[in-house]
Formats: C-alpha cells, sequence, structure tokens
C-alpha cells in the first residue's frame, strides 16, 4: 500500500509528464480515495508521511480543499492537530492562517465547519470526480503546453501548416466533445479549478473557470506564436518560458515601441521596393514575405545590447543580405547600388557575386541604448550553412580576445533558410559543438527565414521531420515559431529569444513563418512548380500596408505620418542612387568581414616583405625542451608509460636533438614567449592520435585533475589552447577558420585525425580557404595538420590526396616569375596557400614559426605522416633549429653524390617520408656517388628557383620523380609541368 505522500507525488509526475489516459487517472483517484481510510489508522503515529506541496497551486502554498480527497483533507487536520510537524510546511501555513483569522478555538471551530461543509459532506464517488476533474485539468494544461503549436496559426498564407504532422492533437480542446476525453462535460466549463504550479496562466489568481483556462491557453499557445520547449530537461527553464508566454498581458508594447516597428517595416519594405524599381531585371534574392527580419534582428542587437553585448557576429544566406547589409549593419546605401553596376572596375583583389557573398564590419551607436555596438557580417558563398561553424569560430575567437568568459560582451546570430537548415548536415555539427567547453559561443540566437520552400522543392520533399529546426532539438534548444505577418508577435518572440540568451547562455531558435512572394531569384518563376502556393501570394496584401492600417486603427500614427516615414526614407534611397553613379571602381575593401587594424598598410599591403630568420637561442630551446621534459605541478601523478616518454625528452635535450613532438612544442612554446596565442583543436589533439604529443596530462590519483605544462612556460606568456574535438570535421575545421580570421596574431591549427579524414570538411577548404584572398578579400593563417601517409594503407588513404590541394594553386606553372627583392617570401606573397610536407623535426619547426613571422598571413597545409614521429633517423640537431636557421624550401643532398655532381647518373626528387626509405635502398645497393636524392619540403609555391639551380647542378643526370602515390594522384601532375618551366631542356 503506498503512502499518501508516495500517492500525492504520483500525482504530480502524471502532471509533469505527456500521458493523458483517463484510465489512469481514475485510477489514481481512486486508490487515493482508498488510502485515505487506511490513513485513519496511522492518524497519531507521528509518522511524517505528509507531503502535498506538489498539488498545491502557488507559492503561497494555501491548497484548494476541492483539488485533494476529501478525506485525505480530513486527515491531514487532525494530524496537524496533535503535532504541526506531522505535515508538510505548506499546510502548516494554511492551518495556522485559519487559525490566526480569529481567537485559536473559534478559529478550529471555523475550520471545522469549512471541513465539514466542503469536504465531509461529500460522497467518496464526489471526491473521486473532484480529484479526477482536477486531475483532467492539469493534463489540459500540460496538453497545450506541450502540442498547442501544432494547432497555432502559423502560415501568414493560411494555406498550409507549418509542420509535416498536419494533425490535430486528440488532447486540445478544438471543440466542445473532445471534453469528454477527459471525463469532463460542457457543464464543466463554468466550475473554478485549482491551477498548478506549472502554469501562469492565472496570473494573481489561483483558481479560474475552466472556460477561462481554455481561452487563456488558446491565446498563449494556439495564436500567431507557437512554442516548442516542453522536450528542455530542465524546470527552471521550462518555467522560465511558461511564464514569458502565459502570463496575461504580457504581449504588449507602448506607442513608441509600436511606431519603431513601423518605422523599421518601412525601410525593409521600401528599399526592397527600390531596388524592383531600378533594377527589375537583376538578381537580388530580395526579403519580399518576410519583411519583418530586419525589425527582428534590429530588436534582437537592441535587447542584447540593453544586457551588455558589445560585438555581433552574424552569419546568412542570399536571401534578404543586401536589405541587412542596409537597414541592420547600415552599410552605406550608394556602396551597395553601385554593385549593380556592370561598367564598375575592380580595384583590388574578390571576385564574383559580391553583393551576395561578402560582408561587412561596422561600429556604431545603437539609438535604443546609447551603446557602441559592434556588427559583422561574415562572407559566405553558396554554400549556404556552410558559414554557421565560421561565424561560430570568429565569435569565440572575439570572446577569448576580449576576455569574456561568459558571452556577456560577444554573441552570435545564425540566419537560415527551412530547406538549408533541415537539409545540411553542418548544421547539426554546429549545434553539436554549442555546449562544449572549447567551443561553446554561450549561445546562439537562430533566425529561420522559412519560405516553405526550398527552391523548387516543398517541405515534403525536402525533409522527414515535422519541422525544420527540429535538429534545435538534440541541444535543448527552445524554438518559437511565429507568423511572420504578425510583426508584434515576431517582435515579442525575439525579445523573449535575446533574453533567453542572455540569462541562461543556451541557444534558442526563432522559425520566422513566412512565404517568398517571388521565385527563387526575381528571374525566375514559380508558378511552373507552385501554382496553388503562388496563387495566393500574389493576392497577399503586403505586412507593411496591413500593420500600417491597424496602427493607424488604434490612433498610434496617422495616416500623414506613416506617408511622411516613407518618403523620406524614398528620399534616402533616390539621394545614394544619385550619389552611387560617381562611384568608378569597385572598392572590394570595403566589405571586409574582419578587418585586421594595424596590420597592413592604409592600402592593404604588407608592412614588410622579408622574413626573419626563425631559428631560436639555444637557452630557449633547452628550456622549452626541459618544461617538456617535466610536470610543473606538485604531487601530480602521471602515468608510469608517460614517465618513459618524458625521461626521453630530457635524453634528447641533453643530446641537443629533437624529434617530431619535441620540434612542435619548441615551435609553440616559443609563439606564447613572444605573446602569440596558440590553438592547437581536433580530433584527440590532446595527447595526439599516434601517442606522441602528451600536451595535457592527467593525474593519474584524483579525477578531473589535469595539467597543460605549455602554460607554465614563461611568466608573461600567452595562453595556449590545445583542445580535442567533437568527432567532426566539417564544422570543426569551419570553426577553426573563423577563429584564426579574429586576429593574425594566433597561431590556429586544426589537425585532421588521419589525412584523409579531411575529405569531410572540403567544403570549407574548397570555398573558404582555397579561394580566402582572390574571392573573400581575406587573409587567414589557419594551419591545416595531415598526419599519416600511405603506411600499410590503400590509396584512398594517401595523406589527404595531395593533388586535390595542388590543383588549387594560383602559380602559372608555363611562366617563370622573375621577382625583384626576397624571392621566397613574394612568391609566398602570391599564393593561394601553403603546401608543405616535411621530412624533418626542423622543418616542421621553422614552418610553424614563419606562418607567424610572415609580414601576412597565409593558410598552411602541412603533411605529416605518422612514421616519422619515431623513425631514429627522423631527428634533428639544434644546430638545425638555432639563431639565423630558417625553412629550407629544399633540402639538397649533402652525401658524396653532391661532392661530384658531374658524375650523378640519376636525380631523384621526392617530398615527405619516401625520402627515409629511398635513402636505405641506395646504401644497400651502393648508390651513394650515382643517385642523388633531392627533398622537396614546399610544394606550393613552387620553388622554381632553387629547383633550376639542383638541375643545373647535376647536369648530365636523369631526373626522376618518386612518390607513394598512384601515377595519376599525388604530386606529379603537379611538379612536371612546373619542372619544365624551370629548366625546359631536361624534362622530369
Amino acid at each position: 500500500m503506498q503512502t499518501a505522500f508516495e500517492l500525492k507525488r504520483t500525482v504530480f509526475i502524471c502532471e509533469q509528464s505527456s500521458f493523458a489516459d483517463m484510465s489512469q487517472l481514475r485510477s489514481l483517484a481512486g486508490a487515493l480515495r482508498s488510502s485515505s481510510q487506511w490513513m485513519r489508522g496511522h492518524v497519531g503515529t507521528g509518522m511524517r508521511v505528509f507531503d502535498p506541496r506538489r498539488n498545491c497551486s502557488s507559492e503561497a502554498a494555501e491548497p484548494s480543499l476541492a483539488a485533494c480527497s476529501s478525506n485525505y483533507v480530513v486527515e491531514m487536520y487532525y494530524a496537524w492537530l496533535e503535532d504541526h510537524k506531522n505535515v508538510h510546511e505548506s499546510w502548516d501555513a494554511y492551518f495556522r492562517k485559519a487559525q490566526a483569522s480569529s481567537s485559536e478555538e473559534a478559529g478550529e471551530k471555523r475550520l471545522s465547519a469549512l471541513l465539514q461543509g466542503r469536504a465531509m459532506s461529500q460522497t467518496p464517488a464526489m471526491s473521486e470526480k473532484v480529484v479526477e476533474d482536477h486531475l483532467a485539468v492539469h493534463t489540459l494544461i500540460r496538453a497545450y503546453q506541450v502540442r498547442g503549436h501544432h494547432v497555432a496559426r502559423l502560415d501568414p498564407l493560411g494555406i498550409l501548416t507549418a509542420d509535416l504532422d498536419s494533425f490535430v492533437p486528440s488532447d486540445l480542446i478544438t471543440s466542445i466533445d473532445k471534453l469528454g476525453s477527459y471525463g469532463l462535460e460542457e457543464s464543466d466549463l463554468d466550475k473554478s479549478f485549482q491551477l498548478p504550479l506549472t502554469t501562469f496562466i492565472g496570473g494573481n489568481e489561483s483558481t479560474l473557470p475552466l472556460r477561462e483556462i481554455i481561452h487563456r491557453l488558446e491565446t498563449s499557445y494556439c495564436g500567431h506564436t507557437g512554442v516548442e520547449f516542453m522536450f528542455i530537461n530542465n524546470m527552471e527553464q521550462c518555467q522560465w518560458i511558461r511564464q514569458k508566454f502565459e502570463t496575461p498581458g504580457i504581449m504588449t508594447f507602448s506607442d513608441r515601441e509600436k511606431r519603431t516597428l513601423l518605422a523599421r517595416l518601412v525601410r525593409s519594405t521600401r528599399f526592397e521596393d527600390f531596388l524592383a524599381r531600378k533594377w527589375s531585371s537583376e538578381k537580388r534574392f530580395g526579403l519580399e514575405g518576410c519583411e519583418v527580419l530586419i525589425p527582428a534582428l534590429k530588436m534582437i542587437i537592441d535587447k542584447s545590447s540593453e544586457a551588455g553585448i558589445e560585438s555581433v557576429i552574424m552569419g546568412m544566406p542570399h536571401r534578404g543580405r543586401l536589405n541587412v547589409l542596409a537597414n541592420v549593419v547600415r552599410k552605406d546605401l550608394d556602396q551597395i547600388f553601385c554593385q549593380f553596376d556592370p561598367k564598375l572596375e575592380a580595384a583590388d583583389e574578390g571576385s564574383g557575386d559580391v553583393k551576395y557573398h561578402l560582408g561587412m564590419y561596422h561600429e556604431r551607436i545603437n539609438r535604443e541604448t546609447d551603446k557602441n555596438i559592434t556588427l559583422s557580417l561574415m562572407a559566405n558563398p553558396s554554400h549556404l550553412e556552410a558559414v554557421d561553424p565560421v561565424v561560430q569560430g570568429k565569435t569565440k575567437a572575439e570572446q577569448f580576445y576580449r576576455g569574456d568568459t561568459e558571452g556577456m560582451r560577444v554573441m552570435s546570430i545564425l540566419m537560415h533558410g527551412d530547406a538549408a537548415f533541415a537539409g545540411q548536415g553542418v548544421v547539426y555539427e554546429t549545434f553539436h559543438l554549442s555546449e562544449l567547453p572549447s567551443y561553446t559561443t554561450y549561445g546562439t540566437i537562430h533566425v529561420v527565414v522559412n519560405n516553405q520552400i526550398g527552391f523548387t522543392t516543398d517541405p515534403r520533399m525536402a525533409r522527414s521531420s515535422p519541422y525544420p529546426t527540429d535538429v534545435a532539438r538534440v541541444v535543448n534548444a527552445p524554438i518559437f515559431h511565429v507568423n511572420a505577418d504578425d510583426p508584434e508577435a515576431v517582435m515579442y518572440v525575439c525579445k523573449v529569444a535575446a533574453e533567453w540568451r542572455n540569462t541562461f547562455n543556451k541557444d534558442v531558435v526563432i522559425d520566422l513563418v513566412c512565404y517568398r512572394r517571388f521565385g527563387h531569384n526575381e528571374m525566375d518563376e514559380p508558378m511552373f512548380t507552385q501554382p496553388l502556393m503562388y496563387k495566393q501570394i500574389r493576392k497577399q496584401e503586403h505586412v507593411l500596408k496591413k500593420y500600417a492600417d491597424k496602427l493607424i486603427s488604434e490612433g498610434v500614427v496617422t495616416l500623414q505620418e506613416f506617408e511622411e516615414e516613407v518618403a523620406k526614407y524614398d528620399k534616402i534611397c533616390e539621394e545614394a542612387y544619385t550619389s552611387s553613379k560617381d562611384e568608378k571602381i569597385l572598392h572590394i575593401r570595403h566589405w571586409l568581414d574582419s578587418p585586421w587594424p594595424d596590420f597592413f598598410k592604409p592600402d592593404g599591403e604588407p608592412k614588410s616583405m622579408s622574413c626573419p630568420s626563425t631559428g631560436l637561442s639555444e637557452e630557449v630551446l633547452r628550456h622549452i625542451g626541459e618544461v617538456a621534459s617535466s610536470v610543473p605541478l606538485k604531487d601530480f601523478a602521471i602515468h608510469s608509460g608517460l614517465s618513459r616518454i618524458l625521461r626521453g625528452r630530457a635524453d634528447m635535450v641533453a643530446k641537443r636533438t629533437v624529434d617530431w613532438a619535441l620540434a612542435e612544442y619548441m615551435a609553440f612554446g616559443s609563439l606564447l614567449k613572444d605573446g602569440i596565442h596558440v590553438r592547437l583543436s581536433g580530433q584527440d589533439v590532446e595527447r595526439g592520435t599516434f601517442s606522441h604529443r602528451h600536451h595535457v596530462l592527467h593525474d593519474q590519483e584524483v579525477d578531473k585533475r589535469f595539467c597543460v605544462p605549455m602554460n607554465h612556460l614563461w611568466p608573461n606568456q600567452a595562453l595556449y589552447t590545445v583542445c580535442n574535438s567533437s568527432l567532426s570535421e566539417y564544422g570543426v575545421l569551419g570553426f577553426e577558420l573563423g577563429f584564426a580570421m579574429a586576429s593574425p596574431n594566433a597561431l590556429v591549427c586544426w589537425e585532421a585525425q588521419f589525412g584523409d579524414f579531411q575529405n569531410t570538411a572540403q567544403c570549407i577548404i574548397d570555398q573558404f580557404i582555397s579561394a580566402g584572398q582572390a574571392k573573400w578579400v581575406r587573409h587567414n593563417g589557419i594551419v591545416l595538420l595531415l598526419p599519416h601517409g600511405m603506411e600499410g594503407m590503400g590509396p584512398e588513404h594517401s595523406s589527404a590526396r595531395p593533388e586535390r590541394f595542388l590543383q588549387m594553386s594560383k602559380d602559372d606553372p608555363d611562366r617563370y616569375p622573375e621577382f625583384t627583392g626576397d624571392f621566397e617570401v613574394q612568391q609566398l606573397y602570391d599564393c593561394n596557400w601553403i603546401v608543405v610536407n616535411c621530412s624533418t623535426p626542423a622543418s616542421y619547426f621553422h614552418v610553424l614559426r614563419r606562418q607567424i613571422l610572415l609580414p601576412f598571413r597565409k593558410p598552411l597545409v602541412i603533411f605529416t605522416p605518422k612514421s616519422l614521429l619515431r623513425l631514429p633517423e627522423a631527428r634533428s640537431s639544434f644546430d638545425e633549429m638555432i639563431t639565423e636557421t630558417k625553412f629550407l624550401r629544399i633540402i639538397p643532398d649533402d652525401g658524396p653524390a653532391s661532392k661530384n655532381p658531374g658524375k650523378v647518373k640519376r636525380v631523384i626528387f621526392c617530398t615527405g617520408k619516401v625520402y627515409y626509405e629511398l635513402a636505405k635502398e641506395r646504401k644497400q645497393l651502393k648508390l651513394e656517388e650515382d643517385v642523388a636524392i633531392i627533398r622537396l619540403e614546399q610544394i606550393s609555391p613552387f620553388p622554381f628557383d632553387l629547383i633550376r639551380a639542383e638541375v643545373e647542378k647535376y647536369s648530365n643526370a636523369e631526373l626522376i620523380w618518386c612518390q607513394e602515390e598512384h601515377k595519376n594522384m599525388g604530386y606529379y601532375d603537379y611538379i612536371r609541368p612546373r619542372f619544365l618551366t624551370a629548366h625546359p631542356k631536361n624534362p622530369i
């Protein structure tokens, strides 16, 4: 037999769960009634079994007698009379309050009379009915909270449902007959019921008639806003959302706020109208049908600025980009309008579809808060959601550099299309990073422009989930669906979203259910594929007119004031249009999303075109080596196997040699000494996939106690961040690329667990990295570490398919570049990116340091095969790393063949680890005088000058290229024409 407390707890669990089986409710009520007879035999025993607090409806903890079993209340009172501690404090407070209303004796008589009148007079059947009805009402309330969004009026067109389920939940009261499923009748509509703690529809009232309960639930959950949040497994967060949407009258706006909203709608709508008038035959990916996006974004920014946010970083696809640039980021209109001029010449770098892809960076005063705010809209390609992790990475970097450890100063906003949000896997990868310690940006506000169509594909063919936003449920992000033709509902949802992000530092999604007035672009004919939808769209009144008429009818604005607002913005557009005709040159640098102040000269060129020595003093090398082979913390127990590794490092330092891991340690550590932040991210990078790195030490005795020795090198060093990532490549590489954009004074490295793992990040490589400077006017110093070669693997596991990277090289194999000045640095400046295949630890050390010491930044790809990590021959001396040494683009042969080059019969050029196999075979065959082996450490840009010198040195020799990959893979097709250019008379 259950105790009364257990039974009441069961009732509460029933309220909190989603089941609504009335047979369960009836059995619960019957069990409760039975327990009241059982309890009579236990009153007076002193047992503290009463805990009915969960059935109380307010913080005042004053339970309704009608809401509880009558016998139960009687026994509760008798137990309280015997000892006040027998009952929960809420009942104690209630009984004390009743007594305090008059003398103790009169109070007891009054309470007894109350019990007799309200409870004792009821029959057991009546008691059961009371409990049953209250449980039913509580379940009804929960049903609306869970499923009310399914019947919300979200589609502005009124012809579709916003989700694919297209069903009306049976537990929502959409008709009188549905009351029967709860055991309720029409006569119950005017009865008052106690409200549970899990609702705020009562406001200051603790009871409401059933009719009013249903009305208020429909107002909260079934109007123009649909709220998905009951899947969140945090009671506090659920209560917070309930309060924001259920409290009566909470969704109200002042006249001033309404006028501001109208003015923003005017700007959004008239901007699109202006473009349509001036460039009627041009694509512009207009915002018509979702003009409310502009005031929505501005509301989010206003509220975020109010909360202390100083910088907002945004990412979005094409649709509405020009409008966002003009009316949110506030880019000069003449700079936008001049982009439509086909005669405009490009003055600097950057190419193609500028106005739909490039971004903007702007600092200004927020008019609503009078605070400075920086807005950045990131450039991105047509690959829609690929920009998502890039935005997150840049946001994380800005937070890092500002010391913003809780996301209270920098935040991100991501805009999405409905089809892409559901269809692109990188959306999930980005969400999955949202709460990882080294990747969280403390909450992103996602705004989905839900056109209810993807190009020509309707939702039934575009997704399997009911809503396009269902992916967000994986991280417990609340989802606010809202009808985009109700501007005030949209503004309220945006306000709540900004407050949610500021309160809980978690992601939130706003689903703007709208439509696309024209085709995918303005030249497209949507009637081919969606005739019924577009017949309705052509009849649809513009949201600006509907809202203006509403405010005029309310007396908030006059017709004249509205027309003046329209005329004012039209005049601004016309003046900017006239000004734009004076623009003769397209200055792409006006569209930078991540400027690096003081890094370049005012004309955008590097301040220098030379690279200092990358070598270090022996003292610095030795100090880093000693820390790398020790444990800086006291009483820190490390694994015995790790002790051997550290002893091995100490032994190498004593012998003035380094292996691959120690060379990396020295490169990173030396940069930290100079105040350069170093960040290494990827799968299992803390230890290293091949158990070689061990940059994070774990205490074997104390859980979660760890040590990063590299952060104990120098007193005022920069911070070293090394972080294992989730099992993601596309998302994580995009994130690190964004991190590297924020500042040139950081070495940001992403390591693919195996080289071929970069295949799934190829979109970031193709669209952002290889074309970064040429297309996006973007310098970026990201470093890609691609370990593992073909060692025992098939060709599909070759070291990241180097031919992919080399095909993207910018240099021309048919032209020998005749540069003046520093040939090496000039080549590096002109290339798309740098590709190296290091064969020695010293090469790896120098190339990492050169990346930061160069006066500009280029992406850098380093192939790092695993066999070299422990190969005894793959060691470097301190002599190759000390002051005045540098990275060698090629490593010439320094053996017997080099002493008498005229007698050399064959010169083998190769790159990477295959050198050691060739050298071993040459020695076994005793061909050291006949065969020279030359290593290309830098593949791109191609070292034309050094190759020419080597070929001329061995003038009588046959030239051979050796690679592990098949002939149609690897480097061969890349190096062959370049060898011909360097020395046309002797093909390789």
